[in-house]
C-alpha cells in the first residue's frame, strides 16, 4: 500500500468521523449513526474505494489493518466533534440527546473523558478490523463469482 492511498484512507475516515459526530447529536438518527460508525465505517469506506478502483485488497492482513485504521481514526474524529457538542448542548441549553452520555460528559474531568474516548476508539478499531476482514472475503467471493460468470458467458458465445 502506498502513502497516497493511506492519506486518502485517513482523509475519508476523518470525513466519516466528523459527519458522524454532527449527525449523532441529531435526535432519533443519532443512535443509528453511532452504531454504523462503530461497526460499519470500514465496510463503507473499503467498499467505496474498491468500487472506484482505488483499493485492491491483496491479503487478509492488509484488510484487517486498513479496517483497524479506519475504525480508530473515524472514532477519534467523531469524538473531537461529538464531545464538545454534547457538553455545549448540556451546559448552555440544558438539552441532551442521550441522557447517560450527557451526564457522564458533564460530570467527568478531561482525563476520564480522554480514557473513555481512547477505549471506544480501540473498540471501534477492533470491530472495524473484523468487518474489514469480512469485506475482504465477501469482495473476493463476489469477484470470483463475476469471473466465473464471465467465463461461462464467454464459453457459450
Amino acid at each position: 500500500m502506498d502513502i497516497s492511498l493511506l492519506k486518502l484512507i485517513l482523509f475519508i475516515s476523518l470525513f466519516i468521523g466528523l459527519l458522524a459526530g454532527i449527525l449523532t447529536a441529531v435526535p432519533y438518527i443519532g443512535e443509528v449513526v453511532f452504531w454504523v460508525l462503530l461497526c460499519l465505517s470500514a465496510v463503507i469506506e473499503m467498499t467505496f474505494l474498491i468500487r472506484t478502483g482505488l483499493l485492491e485488497l491483496e491479503s487478509v492482513q492488509e484488510s484487517v489493518t486498513i479496517g483497524g485504521i479506519i475504525g480508530f481514526v473515524s472514532f477519534m474524529a467523531f469524538a473531537v466533534v461529538y464531545v464538545p457538542v454534547v457538553i455545549a448542548l448540556l451546559k448552555f441549553f440544558k438539552y441532551y440527546t442521550n441522557y447517560g452520555v450527557a451526564v457522564m460528559l458533564g460530570a467527568a474531568n478531561f482525563w476520564i473523558i480522554l480514557m473513555f474516548v481512547l477505549f471506544m476508539a480501540v473498540l471501534s478499531a477492533t470491530i472495524n478490523a473484523f468487518t474489514g476482514f469480512l469485506t475482504y472475503y465477501i469482495s473476493t467471493a463476489v469477484s470470483t463469482l463475476e469471473k466465473n460468470e464471465q467465463r461461462r458467458h464467454n464459453q457459450f458465445k
